[in-house]
């Protein structure tokens, strides 16, 4: 999904942003069918190599290759000792894989994360910007009903603008 704006000097800008939530399935292999519009807009910006993992176990991201280099190479700055990046790593790695889309744009998803995110069936794709996040459709749900939009988060969001 393309954004397209103009800045103050009336030039035309764009950067890919995934958004929005699309209803998808989980088959009983472990794959993810990718809804077609982040489907495209991934593949057509960064191609087919990705990352799938997660950091709580809730649920799953989805990372394109590129988008998770980047990160890789913001850790790779954090001291080896220190134990933030360290848990970070470990978390990421116990459930995360490489992967790529197959021919019918599915994403195999670890059986790992899939257990502890409880992912089977129907789920949510949600898009994150430069990421998908995967839930499970009633965790996601109680998570909205637990963890409400405040005044105060409006609050700090009016901070940038928002």
């Amino acid at each position: 999904m393309l954004t397209i704006g103009v800045d103050q000097c009336g030039l035309k800008w764009g950067s890919v942003v995934l958004r929005g939530n699309f209803s998808a399935k989980i088959d009983n292999k472990g794959r993810l069918k990718i809804p077609t519009a982040f489907r495209s807009t991934i593949e057509e910006t960064y191609g087919s190599l990705l990352f799938v993992t997660s950091l709580t176990g809730d649920s799953v991201r989805i990372y394109p290759m590129p988008v998770w280099i980047g990160i890789e190479e913001k850790l790779a700055r954090v001291p080896s000792t220190h134990p933030s990046r360290s848990r970070f790593f470990d978390r990421v790695n116990f459930f995360g894989q490489p992967t790529e889309f197959d021919k019918q744009g599915r994403v195999l998803v670890h059986g790992r994360v899939r257990e502890a995110a409880s992912m089977g069936g129907e789920v949510d794709v949600f898009g994150q910007y430069d990421h998908l996040e995967i839930w499970n459709h009633d965790r996601f749900v109680e998570r909205l009903d637990g963890d409400p939009y405040t005044d105060d988060d409006a609050r700090a969001l009016s901070e940038f603008g928002i």
